[in-house]
């Protein structure tokens, strides 16, 4: 079974970065398209960005298109997630998955911007 872990969160002062990194148990990893999502509290999970099998095409949602970046390493099976310019509103829990969260769902890492 697939394990996916989160790591790379923290507290930041807006305008401040990140990278998140999501390492996966699985060989299926290189087979899939992977995304982040992202939780803040008292709201629903929803989606942040993907990147397709091999990485040659990316997608983000239009509250993080041109801040984020989103990257792969198949070879060692990592996901990554680049943020800059962190806003107050990008806080909350982050997780990576299948674009249809086909995988158990890791522990999240938090990230909290302060203003």
């Amino acid at each position: 079974q697939v394990q996916l872990v989160e790591s790379g969160g923290g507290l930041v002062q807006a305008g401040g970065s990140l990278r998140l990194s999501c390492t996966s148990s699985g060989n299926i990893f290189r087979l899939v398209a992977m995304s982040w999502f992202r939780q803040a509290p008292g709201k629903q999970r929803e989606f942040v960005a993907t990147i397709t099998t091999a990485g040659a095409r990316t997608n983000l949602a239009d509250s993080v298109k041109d801040r984020f970046t989103i990257s792969r390493d198949n070879d060692k099976r990592m996901l990554y997630l680049q943020m800059n310019s962190l806003q107050p509103e990008d806080t909350g829990v982050y997780y990576c998955n299948t674009d249809r969260g086909s995988f158990p769902w890791g522990q999240g890492t938090q990230v909290t911007v302060s203003s």
